[in-house]
């Protein structure tokens, strides 16, 4: 993991520049950092991005920032995680805003992804916000448009099946396919890393002056903060080939002989991450699970 020095206030609206502005949300974590990043874009009609958990002084702090003749006409999700999409439900009834995002929760997940849920894998990470359903759903390369904005969405899977990322001028509302204070998570069968690395590629491609993430500071050089976490994902790969080479192993024990620098409770998660890493070398043929792929089955080299 890296750290940023952004310290925010929470409940109060930051003015980022360009139109655009962002509030945290009252949600720190170790999987959140210091909070939800929520962000309004519009001088009148105002869309909302990621309004993150159902949380009143949220509502109250996301509705608190609107000035005289602001109104909210949109509210975009990036991906349904318990700490992004809760209150959209709660925030499009106070004020009318139509909802959209890619899909409810278990939309675009890959055909793998699918095989594992059916065998009884279930999410565990930052939580999936199970009622999540979109008024109207984005598919890649839709724009949305308000009176002085337009913005286009990505689909950026990986992180989340339908996690979007979405664009306008210079700049990408990247959710939380990338953050400047950690990798992001993976966490099958939500997440499948080789979509993740393909969608780090497509973000690498637009040549982003900005990233305004999920959680923490701003990117400000997105690039340089991609070819790290693309070169990050392939050392972790190296790691867990190394480690097979000195036997079949399955995720937990490999997290456990890898992360060594991190708190015991974080282990869970970084399991998560090996997991989606064996399931993604399992694709490519480089290993095999020792009978059926499962979470806690035993991998060796091919």
């Amino acid at each position: 993991m890296t750290q940023d020095n952004h310290t925010p206030p929470v409940g109060v609206a930051e003015d980022l520049g360009q139109g655009i502005r962002r509030i945290l949300a009252p949600n720190p974590s170790p999987m959140t950092h210091l909070g939800t990043n929520t962000y309004l874009l519009g001088a009148r009609e105002v869309a909302v991005i990621d309004p993150g958990p159902d949380s009143a002084a949220h509502l109250k702090a996301i509705l608190g920032a609107l000035g005289p003749g602001q109104q909210i006409t949109r509210i975009l999700v990036t991906h349904s995680h318990a700490d992004h999409s809760p209150l959209a439900a709660r925030l499009a009834r106070e004020t009318g805003a139509q909802v959209l995002g890619f899909g409810p929760s278990g939309a675009g997940r890959s055909a793998v992804m699918e095989e594992m849920a059916a065998k009884g894998l279930e999410e565990a990470g930052e939580g999936i916000d199970p009622g999540f359903a979109p008024d109207s759903c984005l598919a890649d390369g839709d724009t949305i448009t308000g009176e002085d904005w337009t913005l286009t969405a990505l689909w950026t899977p990986g992180h989340l099946g339908n996690h979007l990322c979405f664009s306008t001028g210079s700049a990408v509302f990247c959710g939380d396919h990338v953050m400047g204070w950690a990798s992001s998570l993976v966490s099958p069968p939500d997440g499948d890393l080789g979509d993740f690395m393909a969608s780090c590629r497509r973000l690498r491609r637009l040549g982003a002056e900005v990233f305004h993430s999920g959680h923490g500071a701003s990117i400000e050089a997105p690039g340089a903060r991609l070819d790290w976490l693309i070169a990050h994902r392939e050392g972790r790969e190296a790691q867990i080939v190394a480690e097979l080479q000195k036997g079949p192993a399955c995720a937990a024990t490999l997290a456990a002989a890898i992360y060594t620098d991190i708190p015991s409770r974080m282990l869970p998660a970084a399991t998560r991450n090996v997991l989606a890493h064996l399931i993604d070398l399992t694709q490519k043929n480089r290993v095999e699970p020792i009978g059926e792929l499962s979470q806690s089955a035993r991998f060796r080299l091919i």
